[in-house]
């Protein structure tokens, strides 16, 4: 089946870069974000198509190709794309015009639970005794992080305000008799702020927020914790989103995805490593590790289990954009080599009733994720 019939069908193709007719070199996977109209999902395949092909004649250049495998002799369809485009294609769009005009397009909604035993990323559950912070009319939390300060834990979180069609960064504070304070935001900038990363280093406080939307990534730091942050430093520039760190080796590593200017923001991996926080960092020279939309996208902070092993969790995008999420093993990294094993998908069975899931943290014994909720749209404040 063509590219264009697999799209209008719903399917999700992948793109295999192949040498002197019958050597696979490369393959990529690509997110189709927008799969209500095939128009555009084929623009999405189209980018990652442009940076597969960048990606292996700069490893053809470096003489570091390896072949995956050979081609089959499979035979190509050349069925009309009319019989797709109207079976399949036109009934989806009109199911999802139906869905958007009966419900907000995307509702978060973050859950928490207190576990002093493994967790989701090394049992590959949630499990139970998850309790989700009430929402608020109007907005929306996800991407949520937790952190202990001072004794305290605290949950923070994307704070996504519907009339403003953006989001700020909010904290929820854990009161002494363990309840819940309601989420109050502490940073807000004119571009969309998402995947709180806060963390503690060298004296201080940190943030580092997803801003793709600002064309760069910037490291905030603390003033006055938790309330008010600074810009510090751009340590990236460019459509980087869910930069992740991880302190390895003796150097200090960015996971994240980068758009590259089109398609997705979702099935690019890049990678970043840097002598300190402040940088400079560089670009791995492996970059782009993988174009994947199964596990390309960090879903919260990189976690070692008790043998060891660094666990990273990772958006699966397979059923769409928040649709699912695994954690994979990193088996080696350094600067010559990026490898992760294949990514285990999260079980959601259990008391959290959002089954689509794309984020998962823990600070201590405190453990944070999400799930896309159907909220109708006549829910107001």
């Amino acid at each position: 089946m063509n590219t264009a019939n697999a799209v209008a069908t719903g399917a999700l193709p992948f793109i295999e870069a192949i040498l002197d007719g019958q050597t696979i070199v490369d393959r990529a996977f690509p997110m189709i974000d927008r799969r209500e109209a095939t128009s555009l999902g084929l623009e999405d395949i189209l980018a990652r198509a442009v940076t597969l092909l960048l990606s292996v004649v700069r490893a053809f250049a470096e003489d570091r190709l390896a072949p995956l495998a050979e081609t089959s002799n499979a035979e190509r369809s050349n069925a009309s794309f009319f019989l797709p485009y109207v079976t399949r294609a036109l009934p989806r769009l009109g199911r999802e015009a139906v869905r958007r005009a009966r419900f907000h397009h995307a509702h978060w909604r973050v859950g928490y639970r207190f576990n002093d035993g493994p967790g989701v990323a090394e049992s590959g559950r949630l499990g139970t005794g998850w309790t989700a912070i009430p929402d608020t009319p109007g907005r929306f939390y996800a991407d949520p992080f937790a952190f202990h300060w001072q004794g305290r834990p605290q949950i923070f979180v994307e704070d996504y305000v519907q009339a403003d069609r953006k989001a700020v960064i909010s904290v929820a504070e854990f009161k002494d008799d363990g309840s819940l304070q309601a989420p109050r935001v502490v940073l807000d900038e004119p571009h969309h702020l998402s995947y709180p990363q806060v963390f503690a280093r060298d004296g201080a406080i940190w943030m580092l927020p997803e801003a793709s939307a600002s064309g760069k990534l910037t490291l905030y730091r603390a003033l006055s914790f938790p309330d008010a942050w600074q810009p510090d430093a751009v340590l990236i520039e460019g459509e980087i989103s869910d930069a992740t760190l991880l302190e390895h080796n003796g150097s200090l590593w960015l996971f994240a995805t980068d758009r590259d200017g089109f398609g997705s923001t979702s099935d690019t991996l890049v990678v970043f490593q840097a002598p300190r926080l402040l940088g400079p960092w560089r670009p791995h020279h492996l970059n782009p590790i993988l174009i994947d939309r199964r596990r390309a996208r960090p879903g919260g902070a990189i976690r070692r289990d008790a043998a060891g092993r660094l666990l990273l969790p990772v958006q699966d995008g397979t059923h769409c954009y928040g649709g699912g999420l695994g954690v994979a093993h990193l088996l080696e990294l350094d600067s010559e080599t990026v490898r992760f094993g294949e990514p285990s998908a999260v079980c959601t069975s259990g008391d959290w009733p959002h089954r689509r899931i794309h984020t998962l943290n823990r600070s201590g014994s405190l453990e944070v994720i999400d799930g896309i909720a159907a909220m109708p749209r006549r829910w107001r404040s």
